[in-house]
């Protein structure tokens, strides 16, 4: 893995918090329940799980939305092969991913198998999962990744905190990594986050978040 590593402290000894953006990596209140709210259902899944469909996200952070997203891939009785690429420049060390994945033990089917592959690879790959790891900063790389994705899940930390990930360039590069009728879902509905996606020719909407927060983001790329 790349040598800047997740620099973390713990919130009730449960919740990791990042030292340098100052921000959980997941809801204080249930952090499953948000991101199937958010990246699941904010793109219409699993519902548009089809062979060969493509997850991207910006910030992999603990797994969890991966977990999350195998979870209804394989619930939903698919045999082949989920592909997810995040794009992630700190990345945790496995002891921590463990520690913050044991808060949620209906996903332990799922964390066990990513755990036991977690050692520094990019690719991690199982009969129902290609997991291609981005390291390094978005703004560089992102750009520079020759795939599309079917669903984006836009997940860096706070744009108030870490406002490089929700940057306009950034927000272009993710409508150009986006296949036709593809979609982007995010739990922010910060101003200029979505005028960033607008600019960069997606239909967006704002609708209702998860718990406290009122409003999420939701995109679509339309047809051809």
């Amino acid at each position: 893995m790349t040598d800047q590593k997740a620099r973390v402290s713990w919130r009730d000894d449960a919740v990791p918090v990042s030292d340098m953006f100052d921000d959980p990596y997941f809801s204080l209140h249930n952090g499953l329940a948000e991101t199937e709210h958010v990246f699941l259902a904010g793109n219409d899944l699993p519902a548009r799980f089809e062979v060969g469909f493509h997850i991207a996200e910006l910030g992999f952070g603990t797994g969890l939305n991966l977990l999350a997203a195998w979870r209804a891939w394989e619930e939903a009785g698919h045999k082949t092969p989920l592909t997810f690429t995040s794009f992630e420049a700190f990345p945790m060390e496995q002891q921590e991913m463990a520690r913050a994945l044991a808060a949620f033990p209906e996903l332990e089917p799922w964390s066990s198998r990513l755990l036991s592959q977690w050692n520094g690879a990019t690719l991690v790959e199982f009969d129902t999962l290609r997991l291609n790891l981005v390291l390094g900063d978005a703004r560089k790389t992102l750009p520079q990744w020759r795939g599309q994705a079917d669903a984006w899940f836009l997940d860096g930390f706070s744009p108030a905190k870490n406002p490089e990930l929700w940057e306009e360039a950034l927000m272009q590069a993710v409508a150009d990594h986006t296949k036709p009728g593809g979609t982007v879902a995010t739990y922010t509905a910060a101003g200029f986050v979505r005028r960033g996606l607008e600019a960069a020719g997606l239909q967006v909407e704002r609708c209702t978040g998860f718990g406290h927060k009122r409003h999420m983001t939701r995109a679509a790329r339309g047809e051809p």
